[in-house]
């Protein structure tokens, strides 16, 4: 998979440092195993595997650093890990996960990440599959178990603490 041009990577200073020290870019880590990005980073392997995983997320086009964080605290590490998965199904566990219910768009995503990982394609976005999300809910809807909360109600109250 091609890297975008600006990945983001939550580092703290220490992995930061230890970059610079190495003469490397972000970018750099995307060609490197989770052992040569542990060692290198000076970072546990967990964490490796898990900065790896956001950086092949983002090289989806149209998705960045919040999808794929939210993709690795739902514990998934890889591409491969989604083949048989759904959006509907990522979004639900998604929401049950955050505790609220999230903007559309957000499923438009899951469907996205999912389609790259049966295909590869690389040629669509996000809003590429609004149409099949739309279609998809006006015919089966919402579980009876999704949270009540919105996201911007989660977001308001987040700013408040």
């Amino acid at each position: 998979m091609q890297v975008k041009r600006s990945i983001k990577l939550p580092l703290t200073d220490a992995e930061k440092k230890q970059l610079r020290a190495h003469k490397l870019k972000i970018q750099d880590l995307s060609s490197r195993s989770a052992e040569d990005i542990a060692r290198l980073l000076q970072v546990s392997t967990t964490r490796a595997v898990a900065l790896q995983a956001l950086i092949a997320f983002q090289g989806i086009p149209s998705l960045g650093i919040k999808f794929a964080q939210d993709m690795v605290d739902m514990g998934f590490h890889s591409l491969q890990q989604l083949k048989d998965k759904t959006g509907p199904a990522l979004l639900d566990q998604h929401e049950k996960l955050v505790g609220y219910w999230t903007d559309p768009c957000v499923e438009d995503q899951f469907w996205l990440a999912v389609h790259v990982a049966r295909t590869g394609d690389l040629s669509k976005t996000w809003w590429d599959f609004t149409p099949e999300r739309k279609a998809y809910r006006a015919k089966h809807g919402y579980p009876a178990d999704r949270p009540g909360k919105d996201w911007m109600a989660a977001y308001a109250e987040q700013k408040k603490s």
